[in-house]
């Protein structure tokens, strides 16, 4: 059974950091893409962050210079380090996995609000 369940999530005030953590099990964890994506009040799902097998990143250009998406095989676990700046981080957000030929992963996702 796959499961990708993440923590860290809650309240921070604008400026503060946090770290999101997600635990993945039930996947061969080092061949898959990593990452996170987050749903805002009243808006769809957007990406925000990935780490792929090889250790290439990609990020939204929003949070490009604020965000760092880590992951470590050996523990399974991929986590997004927010260094936030803006109300408009809030959101639930969520950890994906993803590798071609596969069924994509999601987790339940986290809840992260950003109070000014």
């Amino acid at each position: 059974q796959v499961q990708l369940v993440e923590s860290g999530g809650g309240l921070v005030q604008l400026g503060e950091s946090l770290r999101l953590s997600c635990a993945a099990s039930g996947i061969t964890f080092s061949r898959y893409t990593m990452g996170w994506y987050r749903q805002a009040p009243g808006k769809q799902r957007e990406f925000v962050a990935q780490l792929s097998t090889g250790g290439t990143t990609n990020y939204t250009d929003s949070v490009v210079g604020r965000f760092t998406i880590y992951r470590y095989n050996a523990k399974n676990t991929v986590d997004l380090q927010m260094n936030s700046r803006e109300p408009e981080a809030t959101a639930v957000y969520y950890c994906f996995g993803g590798r071609f030929g596969s069924k994509d992963q999601w987790g339940q996702g986290t809840q992260v609000t950003v109070s000014s």
